[in-house]
């Protein structure tokens, strides 16, 4: 959009209908900017995917911008905590904290004169004044509205003042915010990429604040400045600002420039209905990660909330996602976050990944649940992975069913008792503890076909052998397969928990 000319009427309707194909054409350059109050919320984690993909997807560039001028809730546990997830989930940045770049600096909060800059250019090209309005005003306008059942807006006291009397009292030092000058009348369109064409009547439109009085810039001028400035050309974000993108274009419109590609992406619900909470759950990437999920899921997890490669594929490896993602195949329909598919999808990771990819993040976990790892060697720590990963869905289950492998049980499952530790299961257990000190190989189809010999030497079914057997190993009812365990574990261990198992019963 061009510059106003002089003399001509700032205050016509804005429409804004983006060519998307002539925007690609351009470097691609995205952002994710978050504010340092809080977790990452999954939603979020959500848009910093959606950004990150299709960055890479163009081979252009991703930006991390932290949008901290609300120093009221800025909060420094929360921005380490910000990147520490972002670098977690992999989602590495081009220009950003800790990695700077050309439009340095990238906290909002740096970069002040930018905003006051072209908030009094905006003052003195007449799309935007100065109020002088006191917060007790403001607070009494809305009171009034109130009761009268009428919208809460500003009532455009300040915005006819003189503009040598309004420049007088800004050079006096009095108190003022800056505001800007919307349309009375018509509409300010804008095409949204993935919803078409949105249209809001100016009337409705507040004069909204650009500038504090504090000189800090409100959320609606700073991203209109750094996005211009930072030369995005797409941005990606929820559907909760589709609200605030009018207003943004108005701003571009006074400014004379061109705003970029908008695409909001939908909501994402809780299984029940209504947002994601930590009332209704986990609901941040830290939780995801202490429960026991791979960032790779995450990463796959998430893309796929309103999103689809249209092949019927789920299970997407990074360079797929970033082969397959386009802004074509984001769809507006609000997404459910299904924590089963999640599971599965993590469980189809544990699937792919060789035991070696698992060693130095099980360690420490194991060594937290008191596993004094020095007793045992690395190849035996692959073998135990080997058996768990495949039938674990998150990571603190190889702790729950792996500690067997550490240690002998100090109990046994209360219902699977009952039922396999009747009391002849003593002399049973017993009886295949001998046969398994006479045995002359321990891998684990020797140790099958031994048990069924057995069992068909007694007239019974292999499973009366394997469920106490199993049981007595590692105090649980299920677990890796009966013979590759007893294989791993040893036939010291095993003929010794088959004893202690046997003594156990009365």
């Amino acid at each position: 959009m061009n510059a106003p000319t002089k003399g001509s009427n700032p205050f016509l309707s804005a429409i804004f209908i983006p060519d998307p194909k002539a925007m690609t054409q351009k470097r691609v350059r995205v952002r994710f900017a978050p504010s340092p109050t809080g977790y990452l919320h999954v939603g979020g984690a959500r848009t910093a995917i959606f950004n990150w993909l299709f960055a890479r997807h163009h081979g252009g560039d991703f930006l991390l911008r932290i949008e901290d001028t609300d120093q009221s809730r800025y909060d420094q546990k929360a921005l380490k905590e910000l990147i520490a997830d972002l670098k977690w989930l992999g989602l590495s940045w081009d220009e950003g904290p800790e990695v700077g770049g050309p439009h340095a600096s990238y906290f909002q909060s740096q970069r002040l004169e930018h905003y006051q800059k072209y908030a009094r250019q905006l003052v003195e090209s007449d799309r935007a004044y100065p109020c002088f309005c006191t917060s007790e005003r403001l607070e009494q306008l809305r009171e009034q509205q109130k009761v009268n059942n009428l919208p809460s807006s500003y009532d455009r006291r300040c915005r006819n003042l003189p503009m040598d009397v309004a420049l007088q009292r800004m050079r006096d030092g009095e108190k003022h915010t800056i505001r800007l000058k919307v349309p009375f009348h018509g509409n300010t369109t804008f095409t949204d990429f993935i919803r078409g064409a949105i249209e809001y009547q100016n009337r409705i439109l507040d004069d909204l604040v650009l500038l504090k009085s504090d000189g800090f810039p409100t959320y609606h001028l700073a991203n209109v400045v750094d996005d211009h400035l930072m030369e995005i050309t797409h941005v990606l974000r929820g559907d909760e600002w589709i609200p605030s993108t009018p207003r943004h274009v108005l701003i571009y419109q006074a400014l004379g420039w061109e705003p970029p590609v908008f695409c909001h992406l939908p909501v994402i619900l809780a299984e029940g209905g209504g947002k994601l909470s930590k009332r209704k759950g986990a609901a941040s990437v830290g939780d995801y990660r202490e429960l026991g999920y791979l960032p790779e899921a995450m990463v796959n997890f998430l893309s796929l909330l309103g999103w689809s490669p249209g092949e019927d594929l789920e299970f997407m490896e990074r360079k797929t996602l970033i082969e397959k993602f386009t802004l074509e195949r984001v769809h507006p329909k609000s997404a459910v976050f299904d924590e089963r598919k999640l599971e599965w999808l993590n469980g189809q990771y544990f699937l792919k990944r060789e035991p070696a990819f698992f060693l130095p993040i099980l360690k420490p976990l194991w060594e937290k649940a008191g596993v004094d790892l020095s007793k045992f060697s690395d190849e035996y720590l692959l073998q135990c992975i080997g058996l768990l990963k495949d039938r674990s869905k998150r990571l603190p289950e190889f702790v729950e069913f792996g500690l067997s492998f550490f240690k002998d049980p100090e109990s046994y499952d209360e219902k699977a008792s009952k039922k396999h530790f009747v009391p002849e299961a003593a002399a049973l257990l017993n009886s295949l503890a001998g046969e398994l000190e006479a045995l002359g190989d321990f891998a684990a189809p020797t140790l099958e076909a031994c048990y069924r010999q057995i069992a068909e030497r007694l007239g019974r079914k292999a499973a009366d052998l394997i469920h106490p057997t199993r049981l007595a190993l590692s105090g649980l009812p299920f677990g890796p397969g009966l013979f590759e365990l007893m294989a791993v574990l040893g036939r010291e261990t095993v003929v010794r928990r088959l004893r202690n198992a046997a003594n156990s019963i009365h």
